[in-house]
């Protein structure tokens, strides 16, 4: 028994030691005191904290892009050429080549296509080309992550980001009056330069040559559109910076240079992994006109650069243990910052308050220097202090 009671009394002194390290003592009901004020301070203070949690759960359902640079590392030696343009001329006019810095000549009749169309687009092609060119303003490249990503749950693989067909009925009484050219070309992964000009090309011992004397000079229009340019794999729903660009020559003797600069990029998103190549693109053209001094070869000239650096964009999900961390602080700091408020607001108004009763019981009290004046002399006038204020009230020395 002595036992039982030792046990007993060695439970009690640890739970009184717990009791007396209890830092959220509880207060009696009847030490409450509720208010009008606190019960609406309360709702409001509810209904903010509901909103931000709403708030920070968006947030936490969102994902941070990160971008790094570094050295380019890959070791490919070959770069693939993504290619579709509308040029103003016949397909027997005009050929399409590269050269690069390494000497090679690559002939691109194996890889490009060359198709006869109408430079005129067809309504459809309008109105996607007006409504593509106003949505590039906004969405070029990979800026628009996000945007990619929602547009292929809703669209898939397939994204609206690629001209329509023409349609061949609005033409069927016009011959075709310019060459289409799409198609991809590999290129070794060294600057170079691709180009279309007037002539087939043939071999040369320096490279190669166009035969641009069997076109005829009022043949030459190098009016273009590009609907697509792009290097590497191509990725639905990349725009890129030249895709739907139009050029108009103002003359048949025209050279249009676009100098593209092309920067690695290696995107990780929650849902896949892709490698895509963006680029920037500096455009100059002029006319050609030998009595002025703008000399040149007429026609349309890609000439391409790689930077060293490339660029690495990964998505994250945030982490859980952050949102429960912000959103408890949210609570808390809710609540204390509201009871701060309301503490300060009740001193404020209990001290206007009683100032203002002062100044009513100020009022309401009588000079104790006025004398009292009966009935008799309210009706009179105020009595003799008011006809003659100067007389003594004392009793006159004898």
């Amino acid at each position: 028994m002595e036992q039982i009671s030792d046990g007993i009394r060695k439970r009690r002194s640890v739970a009184k030691v717990f009791k007396e390290l209890d830092a959220f003592p509880k207060v009696p009901e009847d030490y409450q005191e509720t208010s009008t004020s606190g019960g609406t301070v309360s709702i409001l203070v509810f209904l903010f904290i509901g909103i931000l949690i709403v708030s920070e759960f968006i947030y936490y359902l969102d994902t941070d892009v990160k971008y790094q640079y570094e050295v380019d590392k890959d070791s490919e030696h070959k770069m693939r050429i993504n290619i579709d343009m509308t040029v103003a001329m016949e397909c027997n006019d005009i050929g399409a080549d590269v050269l690069d810095v390494a000497g090679a000549s690559i002939s691109t009749d194996e890889h490009l296509k060359m198709e006869p169309t109408y430079f005129k687009m067809s309504n459809n092609q309008l109105t996607w080309w007006q409504a593509f060119r106003k949505f590039r303003r906004f969405d070029e490249g990979f800026r628009s992550l996000r945007e990619i990503n929602q547009m292929s749950l809703i669209f898939g693989h397939v994204l609206p980001t690629y001209i329509p067909e023409i349609d061949k009925k609005e033409f069927a009484d016009r011959e075709p009056d310019a060459c289409r050219i799409y198609g991809n070309v590999e290129v070794n992964k060294v600057a170079g330069n691709f180009h279309v000009t007037a002539g087939k090309s043939i071999p040369h011992p320096r490279g190669h040559a166009h035969l641009s004397s069997l076109v005829s000079e009022l043949n030459y229009n190098f009016s273009h559109r590009i609907d697509l340019l792009s290097f590497g794999d191509p990725h639905p729903g990349l725009i890129n910076p030249m895709d739907g660009d139009l050029q108009i020559a103002e003359k048949g003797y025209h050279m249009f240079q676009y100098y593209i600069k092309i920067v690695p990029t290696y995107i990780q998103t929650v849902r896949e992994d892709m490698k895509a190549n963006q680029f920037s693109v500096t455009q100059r053209s002029r006319p050609i006109d030998h009595t002025k001094g703008s000399h040149g070869v007429p026609g349309i000239f890609f000439k391409y650069d790689f930077n060293a650096v490339s660029v690495r964009i990964k998505e994250e999900r945030r982490d859980f243990s952050q949102f429960l961390v912000r959103l408890c602080g949210i609570i808390g700091g809710v609540f204390a910052t509201s009871g701060m408020l309301h503490s300060l607001v009740g001193f404020l108004a209990d001290s206007i308050m009683c100032q203002i009763k002062k100044q009513r019981a100020s009022a309401m009290k009588v000079p104790i220097s006025q004398p009292l004046m009966n009935p008799a002399q309210q009706q009179s006038g105020g009595g003799l202090s008011q006809q003659n204020p100067q007389v003594s009230l004392l009793p006159q020395v004898q």
